[in-house]
């Protein structure tokens, strides 16, 4: 609880880059910034986010093989964000195996929590980057992105778990703006991040927590 009273729930965040926060501070983190304008405007329920262990480079075999297990030490999970599948992609990943790994993380989340705590987030687009063309042709790594973002989705809508979308579409403002792209080129700034959570993530939470 918090001196407001306001009920407090454990969040973990598992994935990616995009969720550890490559190349920008933790405070410009999506999953902090999230928690911050919570924080300042309570809904039902607060998050406290207990554990970030997201891992720059993971794909969603890793997180599978190697965050889901984490959650094991964490006593009184309440809630969990999960983005991951850019990796995928630039490992060349199948669609299938990626529905696999992608379908037995959400079946993990839910053996811990009602779907109504577990958030997935889609992938953006990192073609649109200045360095976005040294991981694969842009063209074809896009529409590669979209796919698996579609099979993420559809994985959340048979075990009702809300997924997050229009990440993509909000990344595609990075051709053209400097000033959300990290310094090295290629992941979000904070202020692309900040976008993220006011535009999609964070109205998309507060419905969960009512």
């Amino acid at each position: 609880m918090t001196d407001d009273d306001t009920p407090v729930l454990r969040y973990v965040a598992l994935g990616d880059s995009y969720t550890v926060g490559t190349a920008v501070t933790e405070d410009e983190r999506w999953p902090n910034q999230l928690v911050a304008r919570l924080d300042a405007d309570p809904p039902a329920h607060r998050l406290r986010l207990v554990a970030n262990h997201a891992v720059n480079g993971w794909a969603a075999r890793d997180v599978l093989r190697g965050q889901c297990p984490w959650l094991a030490s964490e006593s009184d999970l309440g809630f969990v964000s999960i983005l991951v599948g850019v990796n995928d992609v630039v490992q060349g990943v199948t669609e299938f195996m990626y529905r696999a790994d992608v379908e037995a993380i959400l079946d993990v989340l839910l053996g811990r929590l009602p779907p109504d705590r577990i958030l997935a987030v889609e992938t953006p687009d990192y073609t649109v980057t200045p360095m976005g063309a040294a991981f694969g042709d842009p063209a074809t790594q896009r529409a590669a992105i979209g796919k698996l973002n579609a099979t993420f989705a559809q994985a959340c809508g048979k075990r009702r778990i809300a997924f997050v979308d229009g990440i993509f579409a909000l990344s595609a403002a990075a051709a053209g703006d400097p000033a959300l792209v990290a310094p090295d080129g290629l992941h979000p700034s904070g202020a692309q991040y900040r976008r993220w959570v006011e535009e999609r993530i964070e109205p998309a939470v507060r419905t969960l927590l009512g």
